[in-house]
């Protein structure tokens, strides 16, 4: 019984990686065939990283 879960756990493991690995090829192909979504990608993290120094400063 514990090797059937183990067995179904990986397999779920499995799925998920490779859905996730999909959807970052598909975000990729779809960013290199639409520049305003590269666009909005790098403004994303651009924002982000601001945010993230600011919190770190407003921290200490």
């Amino acid at each position: 019984m514990k090797l059937l879960l183990r067995t179904f756990a990986a397999v779920f493991m499995f799925a998920g990686i490779l859905a996730g690995c999909l959807a970052m090829l598909l975000l990729v192909v779809l960013m290199v065939r639409f520049p305003p979504l590269l666009i909005a990608v790098v403004l994303a993290c651009w924002i982000s990283n601001r945010l993230v120094r600011v919190l770190k400063q407003a921290n200490r």
